[in-house]
């Protein structure tokens, strides 16, 4: 088989490989559809010290599953899944009475889908999250299910729910994620931060009537602050990667409000706020990064349902040999999400 992959920092390579055997407890993907993340192009520009070289990367997936070992009933040979990023397991702390989660991360620890075949291991099929996908949910689509799950988790830090206000600082992929996501939990007033105007402009069709500031023109502090009546809002999560935005977030919560510093920072300043704001506010700040398999299966029945459009988040699809320009494209901003289609020649 054909598969991606990483040998180093800005080291990777299409090349060919043994296609996986399933072995007891195990199953085989046949891969139809693996998007490219930010976090993608982060390793690839940065590393990880998780990874173990050569690693086939890449972690937002949907395929078929063509073969199963025995003991396997999760799946079965037909079944169409989605595949996310973040495997759960549980290992005992020397303090008594509690336990400490880890994970195991498809594309880090285990090899991803930036191939034409993946392994589906027992801690995989065992602790998640591999989720069925419904009939008319096409591949390119159900792969969005893991980007999904971590902007719903993060909502969930932030205790985001009916009524309530919210601000998206940052509104690539993951941003117009939570405009969706902030409508169909009933929000009462979404407010939208963004420096790029074009991604800006992309980003209001995914919610029409929030109140989109576009940070080059206007403070977004300054302009949340005046609209709420110097109440501030309910919820704020940055997806930008920008120190500054974390700043700003905590300026413009609200009393007793929840920040979620989503975003991960590389080459920015260290945060420096006063904590007289945070003490004073009573608000709490948080942050969050991947997510749980339930989260993973309820972004596949938001996608499933429409809540979700994941069509619009599709800006171009590439095979496995233009990976590299796959990269690029995610990297220029030039749309929101990238697809690699492996089983798709050049």
């Amino acid at each position: 088989m054909r598969a991606v992959f990483m040998d180093g920092v800005e080291r990777i390579e299409l090349r060919e490989a043994p296609i996986p055997e399933p072995g007891d407890g195990e199953a085989l993907l046949k891969v139809h559809a693996c998007s490219v993340c930010g976090s993608d192009i982060k390793i690839y520009r940065h590393g990880n010290t998780r990874l173990r070289y050569p690693v086939i990367v890449g972690h937002e997936i949907a395929g078929e599953v063509v073969a199963v070992g025995n003991g396997v009933e999760a799946v079965s040979a037909g079944d169409r899944v989605a595949v996310g990023a973040d495997v759960p397991g549980v290992w005992n702390t020397n303090v008594p009475g509690k336990d400490s989660y880890i994970d195991y991360a498809t594309g880090h620890e285990f090899d991803g889908g930036f191939a034409e075949y993946m392994l589906l291991n027992r801690r995989m099929l065992e602790f998640g999250p591999v989720t069925h996908i419904p009939d008319h949910l096409c591949y390119d689509e159900a792969a969005l299910a893991e980007p999904l799950a971590c902007a719903i988790k993060g909502l969930d830090f932030g205790r985001f729910g009916r009524g309530k206000s919210i601000c998206v600082v940052g509104l690539g992929p993951i941003g117009c994620m939570i405009l969706e996501l902030a409508q169909a939990y009933g929000a009462s007033r979404i407010f939208a931060a963004q420096r790029s105007r074009g991604r800006l402009e992309t980003a209001r069709r995914f919610a029409p009537d929030a109140r989109f500031v576009c940070t080059q023109d206007e403070d977004p502090v300054e302009a949340i602050m005046r609209e709420t009546g110097g109440r501030g809002v309910d919820m704020v999560i940055t997806t930008s990667g920008s120190v500054e935005a974390h700043r700003q977030a905590i300026h413009m919560v609200g009393h007793l409000g929840y920040v979620n510093l989503f975003g991960g920072l590389r080459g920015e300043p260290e945060l420096q706020i006063d904590s007289n704001i945070i003490h004073y506010k009573e608000c709490f700040v948080t942050g969050s990064h991947g997510s749980a398999p339930h989260h993973h299966k309820e972004a596949v029945r938001l996608l499933g349902n429409g809540s979700v459009h994941g069509s619009w988040y599709v800006s171009r699809t590439f095979p496995l040999e233009a990976i590299h320009e796959a990269y690029a494209f995610h990297e220029a901003h030039e749309g929101l999400k990238a697809i690699v289609r492996p089983q798709e020649r050049a």
